[in-house]
């Protein structure tokens, strides 16, 4: 099959073109790693096409200087400068990731999860930006910070073309159904499992 075509044309009456300006609503999820990785790859290419970017982490802490993170906002800062490219809003609210099968006593993380995706909400009303990469988010959702009723309706009925990646394992069926791209990423080996911390340049 040649790149980027598909192997069937679907009888919706809609032009390549548009089809093309359809908003995307990616779910990248399983145990296996690489599903921020992917996400942030996306944002590169986002980045590159002049979309405005918003990244909000769920998880991560704003005290971890990740890769990820100074890569693009140093991107930014270039659209800041010269013009090139687009605009990125970086956004944290988690407190690491050592609490990240221990939500129980962390209310104050629940409540700043409902904050950041308040946040979300108004920028997908007001389409501020064309693509959202929410980091980690299936875990608030899975842990019943948020309501998945309420945020499956949000970003289904989103306006204009505002594309959406999502991260995290266990993403709820309700998420996945609307989605239009969902990646089950499964783990056939890792060196964690051999008890070998995470590598610079590979893990941050």
């Amino acid at each position: 099959m040649p790149a980027g075509e598909p192997s069937a044309v679907p009888s919706d009456g809609l032009t390549t073109r548009q089809r093309r300006l359809r908003p995307a609503l990616i779910v990248n999820t399983g145990d296996g790693k690489g599903k921020t990785t992917a996400a942030m790859g996306l944002a590169l290419r986002g980045w590159h096409q002049g979309w405005s970017i918003g990244v909000f982490q769920f998880i991560k802490s704003g005290k971890w200087a990740s890769g990820e993170r100074l890569a693009l906002e140093a991107l930014g800062a270039e659209h800041e400068r010269s013009g090139a490219g687009g605009e990125v809003a970086w956004f944290t609210s988690g407190a690491g990731r050592s609490w990240v099968r221990k939500p129980d006593d962390r209310s104050e993380q629940a409540e700043a999860a409902r904050q950041s995706w308040a946040e979300v909400s108004a920028r997908l009303a007001a389409e501020r930006h064309q693509l959202y990469v929410l980091d980690e988010f299936t875990y608030p959702l899975v842990w019943g910070w948020l309501d998945v009723a309420e945020v499956v309706a949000t970003l289904r009925d989103r306006p204009g073309t505002q594309h959406v990646v999502i991260t995290g394992r266990n993403a709820p069926a309700e998420l996945c159904e609307i989605a239009t791209t969902v990646t089950e990423m499964g783990k056939r080996k890792h060196p964690f499992d051999a008890g070998q911390k995470g590598q610079a340049g590979i893990e941050w």
